[in-house]
């Protein structure tokens, strides 16, 4: 072999180092230069993509920020036997953590005590404002109990104390109970939340019910097209697919304000109806604000991302299955739903997978359209992301929604197999 020697027992290069050494060197090299090559990539995915949802799973149980801010207090507040009201020593501590703490870090924490119970607030709010003063004229009080209580009533509503119980550890599931419309009780057990703060198993439930109707109209309606697109002749099938294409250059939020201007009462819609006489001026069907707004919005919305799974599908499987299935003896309907749908199955997957992915993370149109009643879970962590800034809650629901995503891929790869799934 040209380049090599031997010297009776084992083959050298012509630098007296054994081959095998040789090509492992070669071979880790490669395999040194392959990754510096995919390296930004890997970065990038790991920073845009690893480290924020690591992020969002470690805030949605963090709760070590207000046992820093308030130590002593919540120290006693464990020896209590949560009955009556708690001890002075409970008292005494938040009473000089109140005057001592600083500013910035007792208003956040008080944001996250504001999330167990309303008018957390507003009470320490107007209760450290008196405490600064006591503390500052340096007379202590007989009763730090008492005085607090005097300060303001709301420190003998034991109710108060019951929700300080949620904050005890500092790693928590409270907010992935406030996911599901469940809390804790005074003594750690997990109950369910007042009637007029439940709101959340019913968004999850709609947000899971239009996902699954707008994937099912988007196969229903893209079929089809993905079929004439993918049996007319080049120039015509790529003159409609330009039509396909067409939403994709236009912005999403033009084409959902589109929507609001056909769908409501005086609409287009509703007018062409009105003028062909199949409804009455006063018989206005309501399409928009609503789940059925949001359906029609986001169907029309995700449609190309099943069109162009089962056109890149259906494009391969040759006409002459069809054709050969007939002379066969098997009538139209018979060929096509024995021989011709099941080799879509590739594209119907691909497509059904990315409109329900798509849909169910879905949050400008159901925001627009939607109104009150076809509002999806996208809003509430919008809401709590950047209004109540309940970011534990936030990230317990993303949480939530990427877990549920994984479980359904999963079901999925069970089912129908991932290597079921072909884009082209």
């Amino acid at each position: 072999m040209e380049g090599t020697i031997s010297n009776g027992t084992q083959i050298l290069t012509t630098d007296g180092i054994p081959l095998k050494v040789s090509l492992r060197k070669t071979e880790r090299k490669n395999k040194i230069r392959a990754f510096l090559l995919v390296f930004p990539l890997l970065l990038f995915i790991v920073v845009t993509f690893v480290v924020p949802i690591a992020d969002m799973l470690f805030r949605s149980v963090d709760d070590s920020h207000i046992n820093t801010v308030f130590p002593n207090t919540f120290e006693e507040y464990a020896k209590w036997d949560r009955e009556d009201l708690p001890p002075e020593a409970v008292y005494k501590s938040l009473f000089l953590e109140l005057a001592t703490g600083e500013g910035i870090q007792v208003g956040k924490a008080l944001t996250r005590m504001n999330y167990s119970k309303s008018g957390w607030k507003s009470l320490i709010k107007k209760t450290r404002r008196q405490v600064k003063k006591i503390y500052k004229s340096g007379e202590e009080p007989s009763s730090y109990k008492q005085t607090m209580i005097e300060i303001n009533k709301g420190w003998a509503d034991p109710t108060f104390w019951i929700a300080m119980a949620q904050m005890l550890n500092e790693t928590t599931l409270i907010y992935y109970w406030n996911a599901i419309d469940r809390t804790y009780d005074i003594d750690q057990k997990v109950i369910m939340q007042n009637e007029e703060r439940r709101m959340y198993v019913k968004t999850w439930w709609r947000t899971f019910k239009v996902s699954i109707y707008v994937t099912f109209f988007c196969l229903v309606l893209g079929f089809p097209v993905a079929h004439l697109l993918a049996n007319l002749p080049l120039r015509y099938s790529n003159l409609l697919m330009i039509f396909v294409l067409l939403p994709f250059w236009t912005s999403l939020l033009v084409r959902t304000t589109a929507w609001i201007v056909m769908l409501q009462q005086k609409g287009v819609i509703n007018g062409v109806l009105v003028w062909l006489g199949i409804l009455g001026d006063d018989q206005r069907i309501q399409m928009v604000y609503n789940m059925t707004g949001t359906i029609i919005a986001m169907t029309q919305i995700l449609l190309p991302f099943m069109i162009l799974p089962l056109y890149s599908v259906m494009k391969v499987i040759p006409k002459s299955h069809m054709r050969a299935a007939q002379n066969l003896g098997a009538k139209p309907a018979t060929a096509f739903f024995k021989v011709y749908l099941p080799q879509t199955v590739p594209g119907m997957s691909a497509g059904g997978l990315l409109v329900f992915v798509l849909a169910i993370g879905y949050f400008i149109t159901p925001e627009l359209v939607g109104g009150k009643d076809g509002q999806l879970i996208g809003h509430w962590i919008a809401y709590h992301l950047k209004t109540t800034l309940n970011w534990g809650l936030c990230s317990a629901l993303g949480s939530i929604l990427l877990a549920v995503m994984l479980v359904l891929y999963w079901l999925y790869n069970k089912i129908v197999g991932i290597d079921n799934i072909k884009l082209g």
